[in-house]
């Protein structure tokens, strides 16, 4: 047959039937639309509902029982004769702090010179008065004067410029500060000592190699590095300095426990009330303590970490952050 004119025959073969497009193939929800499930932890909050059943049982028990009559201790707790006694309290403890901490300084670079004599009675005196209670070492001191009636200055077995009577230097004040002092430095010396071996060799031998005299090297490169470890453990040290305070009351001086347990002599109705004012008291004062530990503690750490730790206030916002991330995200469908 032939083909019709006009009519264009091809040699090619016809091409293939194209396949309809396909879309494409259906993934995972993207990540944002996953929901992760927190870790179920069931013995964290079975703990938590007993730890709060027992602080709701017994803050129900501080307050509905009579026999606190927390009337009286609001009664007491801003008499002028406790605030005095308070005062007296914060003068004990800062002058004792301060001596104490500064004989600890003394004692330590004692324990760690290259002089025998030194590191003997360095040892001696730490070994002497950790051993000794502090009641023992304060009604000593009182009765120094049976031992002692006159102190005087002049050359060592000669003879004497200045005589002081110690019974009108001894006054009450004097002797728990003397007191407190003696046996705060005992235990301040193994607290320096230690921060200061924990400053690296190399910080030593550093500041040797650069020629610069002992008390400069000691003062601005070993004692900076050192309290950053002696700061948290010294302050352990103060809280039971303030605590210790109490112990006054056997010298005659009217601290704030003293004038509790005054008080509670001439009131025996109200001993109770009396000794919780006592407490709340402490508890304030350790707690500005440790407080300002907190902040101390954050400064010196700006050297050793590369991210000071959060204060109270930061962590607030940053858990208030979180809520409000969390709740929408919940919220979103």
């Amino acid at each position: 047959m032939s083909e019709p004119p006009g009519t264009a025959v091809s040699s090619r073969p016809a091409p293939p039937a194209q396949e309809p497009a396909k879309g494409p193939e259906p993934g995972p929800p993207p990540r944002s639309a996953q929901r992760v499930l927190p870790l179920r932890r069931p013995g964290r909050w079975i703990a938590t509902a007993i730890v709060l059943v027992l602080v709701a049982q017994i803050g129900h028990g501080l307050l509905t029982n009579p026999f606190f009559q927390w009337d009286r201790f609001g009664y007491w707790f801003v008499r002028p004769v406790i605030l005095d006694g308070l005062l007296i309290t914060l003068e004990v403890a800062a002058y004792s702090a301060v001596l104490g901490f500064l004989g600890g300084i003394a004692l330590a670079l004692a324990r760690l010179s290259g002089s025998p004599v030194l590191r003997a009675v360095s040892w001696t005196y730490t070994w002497l008065f950790r051993s000794t209670p502090l009641i023992v070492v304060l009604l000593f001191l009182y009765n120094f004067s049976a031992l002692y009636r006159t102190l005087s200055l002049g050359v060592p077995f000669g003879p004497a410029f200045l005589t002081f009577d110690e019974s009108r230097l001894a006054t009450d004040m004097v002797v728990a500060v003397i007191g407190l002092s003696l046996n705060e430095a005992a235990y301040a010396s193994e607290v320096v000592r230690a921060g200061i071996l924990s400053v690296d060799q190399g910080q030593h031998e550093a500041a040797a190699a650069l020629g610069l005299p002992k008390r400069y090297q000691f003062a601005r490169i070993i004692l900076p590095q050192a309290l950053r470890s002696v700061v948290p453990n010294y302050v352990n040290q103060l809280i039971g300095l303030i605590k210790g305070t109490s112990l006054v009351f056997y010298v005659s001086l009217l601290d704030l426990f003293g004038s509790v347990q005054s008080m509670g002599s001439t009131y025996p109705g109200d001993i109770v009330p009396l000794l919780l004012v006592a407490t709340v008291w402490y508890v304030i004062l350790t707690s500005v303590v440790s407080v300002v530990q907190f902040y101390v503690e954050r400064y010196y750490s700006r050297g050793a970490l590369r991210t000071v730790p959060p204060t109270p206030a930061q962590k607030l916002r940053a858990a208030l952050r979180d809520l409000r991330a969390r709740i929408r995200t919940e919220a979103t469908p």
